[in-house]
């Protein structure tokens, strides 16, 4: 058997979508996937790109974006391990409405359409898994659009801060830079960076570059609510 298919078998079984399934089924899908080797910043595809498949993210981090008229950017997602991308548009057959960039040296795993479209015919708990993991996706997104509505900047950059922590952990690194989660969170740099400050002058957080540390977590969690 040919060493690159076994290599990304095993990628394939450590990706949850894939996890549950017999090594037959993981060979039908390794014959429709592709290893994707991404350098940071380089990017995956741009919006208007046609989709012919799905990606998953085996290690490293991707970023959902787009830019506006003005040259703006505007991050919609940070894509990590475990996580895939693209699956709503493939099933309507348009193209990308957002650019894909790697933030850090990245691995993806690409499915072609075909395949996943044989796999949904053969077997419905796979369908089940693909919905299951749209309507992830779009719980997560209507939770966005609540949070950028409805809660100040403060209560957003701390609800971020208290799901990074680690359980029972009192640091953590920024996923991304100050600019890009800015904009995940809807704020500018300025705005992100003086929230980062006045946490720090409440004496809930450090942090010192991309490394943050928890000094007040029922503190940090009232700043939430």
């Amino acid at each position: 058997m040919d060493k690159s298919k076994i290599k990304v078998q095993t990628f394939l079984s450590r990706v949850p979508l894939f996890a549950s399934m017999r090594a037959e089924e993981l060979d039908r899908i390794a014959l429709g996937t592709t290893e994707v080797r991404l350098e940071k910043g380089q990017m995956v595809f741009e919006r208007g790109d046609p989709c012919i498949g799905f990606h998953q993210v085996v290690f490293g981090q991707i970023k959902l974006s787009f830019t506006s008229a003005g040259g703006a950017e505007k991050v919609i997602e940070l894509i990590g391990p475990g996580h895939s991308f693209g699956e709503a548009l493939m099933f309507m057959g348009s193209p990308y409405i957002v650019s894909a960039q790697a933030t850090e040296d990245t691995l993806l795993l690409h499915v072609a359409k075909p395949t996943i479209f044989r796999e949904i015919d053969n077997d419905s708990s796979f369908a089940h898994k693909m919905l299951a993991g749209l309507s992830q996706r779009m719980h997560s997104l209507m939770c966005d659009m609540e949070s950028y509505s409805l809660r100040s900047g403060t209560q957003r950059v701390a609800a971020y801060l208290l799901r990074e922590f680690p359980e029972g952990g009192d640091q953590f690194t920024l996923a991304a830079s100050k600019g890009v989660l800015a904009s995940r969170l809807n704020l500018t740099p300025e705005h992100f960076s003086r929230i980062l400050a006045d946490l720090c002058s409440q004496q809930l957080i450090t942090f010192k570059g991309r490394q943050i540390s928890l000094l007040d977590r029922a503190g940090l969690r009232r700043c939430a609510e």
